[in-house]
């Protein structure tokens, strides 16, 4: 009978450590749970400064919510970057160096291409000022396809060019944001698909 007892005291020992065991395990992890969605709520919380220097609560958006902007704004950037140029070598070089950060070789190429037609040393030598208007970008998200529709004017000494320019390609996400590509987008695939002239107005010499 003491037997017995001892055994069933055992068993029930036991059993309560068992249990305890489970529950701390199963507590453990409803606390894991609820820390971690306080963190990634409070990563997406920032305090600003108002005039008095008393701290405001600001919510950050979703990434992916503000993402098409993001690409709208990467792609006009590169654009302006590439074709908004004045005949100063040294700004034509700056110029190209930014615009490199935000595409692959395929800019590159083009880039090489245009310098060895001697497109860069024609606007040093007739003093031309290229500027670009951004119409519409045309942006498939699902494939990450988009379309740039552009008006760019050359202001030479003689005459104004004004010309349409279509180009396409893709975007690739970076996984890290930098100053010199903000948005953390690559455009890859890039090809002009048209550059053509809409209009020539010569300018009175005399």
């Amino acid at each position: 009978m003491i037997i017995k007892n001892i055994e069933g005291k055992v068993r029930l020992a036991t059993f309560i450590a068992g249990g305890s065991l489970v529950v701390s395990l199963l507590i453990s992890v409803i606390v894991s749970f609820f820390a971690y969605r306080q963190v990634a709520s409070a990563r997406q919380s920032i305090y600003i400064m108002d005039s008095g220097n008393v701290p405001m609560r600001a919510s950050q958006t979703d990434v992916q919510m503000n993402r098409a902007a993001e690409y709208r704004s990467h792609i006009g950037r590169f654009h302006s970057l590439f074709f908004s140029l004045t005949p100063d070598d040294k700004f034509i070089e700056y110029q190209m160096k930014q615009a490199m950060y935000l595409i692959d070789e395929s800019g590159a190429l083009q880039y090489n291409n245009l310098k060895e037609k001697g497109f860069f040393n024609s606007i040093l030598s007739s003093s031309a000022v290229l500027t670009i208007r951004t119409d519409s970008i045309v942006l498939d998200l699902p494939t990450r396809y988009f379309r740039f529709y552009g008006t760019q004017k050359i202001d030479r000494r003689s005459s104004t060019i004004t010309r349409s320019l279509v180009t396409e390609g893709y975007l690739s996400d970076l996984e890290i944001r930098s100053e010199n590509n903000p948005h953390a987008v690559l455009i890859t695939k890039w090809k002009t698909l048209e550059n053509k002239d809409l209009q020539n107005v010569q300018k009175n010499t005399l």
